[in-house]
């Protein structure tokens, strides 16, 4: 989301102590007549109940959210206590039925007992000046953890975690961070996100989870299920959110939200697949593209927001705008005369809920002009309120509004720590290595450099704290750096800091290696772009004069995306450890000292130069065979080296011939034939030999994770649904449904390949 510069803390209520606790917290009593409040009642009745009470303005007001600026300080920017002349404007006038904070605006002091406290004041408000009692929904951006509060704990981002190929992990990541949200009050997630990798120079790359239409989605349909898990700890319910749909991650220039041209088929076979799975898994919310695709800003589109998202694809939840997107139709975009031609545009597109963060009497105006201009259909209006009712009923909102702020700051501080240990190490991937990793944890001496080598900000990277990463006012989030990792993981080594490349040269003259930690400035969205995704000449150079001492040398790479190399695609050995939260320094040093064998494979393609630029790995086939035209990577997807060694037999397949409807079932047998305990990737793809449209030379179809013991072989299996492979199919217009060609496809797994028939 599009966030102010301005930084923002919130002073929590002193009044807080009047709030409800206890029995009074656990629900709404209901009065007389009011059946929509009875909890033992279907929610489509609540709904249908609750809908024909409300006024044309309480509607309204329920498809407004405002951020929480408005409620505090000065009504705008300036932080300060929430104050009841600036709620009752957004609340009690506007009648609002949703509150968010943005990246960075967090009550001061910023822990999760003083958000649980702001929350519930803000609901207390609500309730109490709401004709009908219809509780607010409050939202955040919790995108590795809940990542606002300062003393939470902070997950790799989402580039690190598609390097797991885990959806268990996903799901236990979903769990913890949902868990941590619904303490504080904060039962909306903007997150995760489901585009797809494929402009390094895009700021927001960090927050995918890969390339790969079928990876992502399947990870972030995990981390869906995870976050709306049942809780079991009396609170209500938390929606996740798809987003931004559809087409945000390759824009046309590389910068964040500018224009993208794709075309349908690319659209329909390769964007729109990563949403699927969480559409299948139940997410509450989609959140909308910001930008344009072929000349039509996305909160304009009806074929995007209703054919596709609605029709084609079975969502049923609710469709949120991202910030202020729908005034950026008149001010930005011009295809709107004004705001309330564009608010018309919007919501007959499809668009459920505005993200209007400061205006909230100017949106809901809009929307009321339009309804009673005739712009506007009614009806229109009730199912996009009827979306929202049955997203707060579903919740159990009506229920649960409240939360115990006394047991917020034991249920969010530093919990699940060796969770996003794991998770870290499991995101590590073993890029290069020359006979350099493990190190050894014996005595000896280890020197450690780089800009990134004790850098808590550059480790955790942008939405930490701030919206931009850690603000420089903040005090600093408990993390463990990459020197403190090494440092606990190999006590009775000398490990030498040695920040400056002059002091790495001497100091390396004695040692036994030298880790380099190479990283950039943390960053969020158009501040992030970049118009040369590489290291730096003086990262290079450090690189360089350190392996000219003649010295082993590991640079670990601590990124938001794959950078271009240059002489440093050369060092002895080359770990990707892209920003891995709070932990990450403990992660690392395990992978590096060996106690984890590094499993991570490329959720990416790693660019050999900054002219690759969009670069995938199911780029299209094309009559130019020269190197740099086909597929031409310094590290491919899917690669990843090990400490131990693997092999993997040729794929069978239980039937080969299935109908369109059916699943393929892949067999191959894994074996670990080294010394060491690992854990094995196994992608399965497709390649179809000929096809009418132009389609990948392979397609990712499935994959799972096998651990092995040293020696261990086993036997196992992958299956796919036949309907993964269909392809739009027709003419350049892409006028045509995707559908499954029938005719001959090859599984392929490594180097071994079994041919099938789809009939």
């Amino acid at each position: 989301m599009l966030r102010s510069r301005k930084r923002t803390a919130v002073s929590a209520l002193a009044v807080l102590a009047l709030l409800v606790t206890g029995a009074q917290a656990s629900g709404i009593v209901e009065p007389a007549g009011q059946g929509y409040l009875d909890a033992r009642a279907p929610v489509d009745r609540r709904v249908d109940d609750l809908l024909k009470r409300m006024t044309l303005e309480e509607k309204v007001g329920q498809m407004t959210q405002i951020r929480l600026g408005k409620l505090r300080g000065n009504c705008e920017w300036n932080p300060g206590p929430l104050r009841e002349d600036c709620m009752k404007a957004v609340l009690e006038d506007a009648k609002v039925g949703s509150i968010l904070s943005g990246g960075g605006d967090a009550p001061s002091p910023n822990t999760p007992r003083a958000w649980a406290e702001l929350t519930n004041a803000v609901q207390k408000y609500a309730l109490d000046h709401g004709r009908l009692r219809i509780p607010v929904i409050y939202g955040a951006d919790g995108v590795h953890g809940h990542s606002n509060v300062l003393s939470a704990t902070m997950f790799p981002h989402q580039i690190g975690l598609g390097a797991t190929w885990d959806p268990q992990l996903l799901e236990k990541l979903g769990a913890s961070t949902g868990r941590a949200m619904r303490a504080t009050g904060v039962f909306w997630n903007f997150a995760p996100v489901s585009d797809i990798a494929r402009d390094t120079r895009w700021g927001r790359y960090y927050e995918t989870f890969s390339e790969d239409p079928l990876l992502a989605g399947s990870l972030a349909a995990a981390n869906v299920r995870g976050q709306q898990g049942d809780p079991t700890d009396g609170t209500a319910k938390l929606t996740a959110t798809a987003k931004h749909f559809a087409g945000y991650s390759e824009p046309f220039n590389g910068h964040d939200r500018a224009p993208a041209q794709l075309p349908i088929r690319y659209l329909q076979d390769t964007v729109l697949p990563a949403f699927q799975p969480q559409f299948d898994a139940g997410v509450g919310t989609v959140m909308i593209n910001s930008g344009a695709v072929n000349g039509v800003p996305a909160h304009a589109s009806k074929y995007l927001l209703t054919e596709q998202l609605r029709d084609r694809m079975g969502f049923r939840g609710v469709a949120v705008t991202d910030w202020e997107d729908i005034r950026f139709l008149v001010d930005r975009y011009h295809v709107a005369a004004d705001y309330p031609e564009a608010i018309a545009m919007a919501v007959n597109a499809g668009v459920d809920m505005a993200m209007e963060p400061s205006d909230a009497a100017g949106f809901t105006a809009g929307l009321l002009a339009g309804v009673r201009g005739g712009a506007i259909p009614g009806k229109r209006i009730d199912q996009a309120v009827r979306r929202i009712l049955k997203l707060k009923f579903e919740l159990g909102l009506f229920e649960k509004p409240f939360v115990d702020a006394e047991r917020a700051d034991a249920i969010v501080n530093n919990a699940d720590r060796p969770l996003a240990r794991q998770a870290a190490a499991e995101s590590a991937v073993l890029l290069r290595n020359e006979g350099v990793l493990p190190l050894s944890t014996g005595a000896g001496k280890l020197v450690v450099t780089g800009d990134a080598a004790d850098s808590v900000p550059r480790q955790l990277g942008g939405w930490s704290v701030g919206w931009q990463g850690v603000p420089g006012s903040s005090p600093m989030p408990p993390a463990v750096t990459v020197l403190q990792g090494i440092k606990a993981a190999a006590p009775s080594t000398n490990v030498v800091s040695a920040p400056a490349q002059a002091d790495a040269v001497a100091q390396a003259g004695d040692a036994d290696a030298v880790v380099v930690v190479l990283g950039e400035d943390p960053g969020a969205e158009g501040d992030a772009d970049t118009e040369e995704p590489a290291l730096t000449a003086e990262q290079q150079g450090l690189v360089d004069a350190v392996r000219a001492t003649g010295k082993p040398v590991v640079v670990v790479l601590l990124t938001g995306r794959p950078q271009v190399l240059g002489t440093v695609a050369d060092a002895p050995a080359l770990v990707a450890g892209w920003l891995p939260g709070s932990e990450g320094g403990s992660a690392i040093a395990d992978v590096l000292f060996g106690a984890v064998n590094p499993s991570g494979k490329l959720p990416v393609s790693w660019p050999k130069s900054i002219g690759d630029q969009p670069f995938s790995y199911d780029q299209l086939r094309g009559a130019n065979t020269a190197p740099a035209s086909t597929y031409d990577p310094a590290f491919a997807f899917g690669h990843g080296l090990s400490y131990t060694t693997f092999t993997t037999s040729a794929p069978t397949l239980k039937s080969t011939e299935v109908r369109r409807d059916e699943q393929v079932k892949v067999s191959v047998t894994v074996a670990n034939t080294g010394a060491r305990d690992g854990t094995l990737v196994v992608p399965v793809y497709v390649h179809q030999p000929v096809s009418k449209v132009l389609t990948p030379e392979q397609r990712l179809v499935g994959f799972t994770r096998v651990a092995l013991k040293a020696g261990e072989q086993r036997a196992v299996e992958v299956a796919f649904d036949v309907k993964r492979l269909a392809v739009t199919s027709g003419d350049m217009d892409g006028s045509g449904r995707p559908e499954v060609a029938k005719g001959g496809y090859e599984v392929v797994v490594g180097d071994g390949r079994a041919r099938f028939t789809v009939r």
